[in-house]
């Protein structure tokens, strides 16, 4: 399996446990919108690190998120989209602490 379809199978968990909590449409496209976000950075460093492609995607995906948020934005326009990419990613964070790794 190619990076991008392993990077959206570990993180579709966490966007069915999204819907599950029943938010608005809003908020889910935002969090969506942030983690397709999550994903082009993940995979612009593996492209930019070949050290990083011996990881498996999950330890990278846990790696890169945590309680301070994600990681600085390659194309961010303003502080505002960084905080809210942020937001999603601590969410993605407290998500993941909650499930097994592989």
């Amino acid at each position: 399996m190619i990076p991008g379809e392993q990077i959206v199978a570990c993180l579709t968990p966490f966007l069915h446990h999204l819907l599950s909590l029943g938010l608005s449409r809003k908020t889910l496209r935002r969090h969506r919108d942030n983690l397709w976000l999550l994903g082009g950075e993940l995979i612009r460093g593996l492209a930019q690190e070949p050290k990083l492609r011996k990881r498996s995607i999950d330890a990278l995906v846990r790696s890169s998120v945590g309680h301070d948020g994600g990681p600085i934005l390659y194309h961010g326009d303003s502080e505002a989209e960084q905080a809210s990419f942020d937001s999603t990613c601590r969410k993605l964070a407290r998500f993941l602490a909650t499930q097994d790794p592989d």
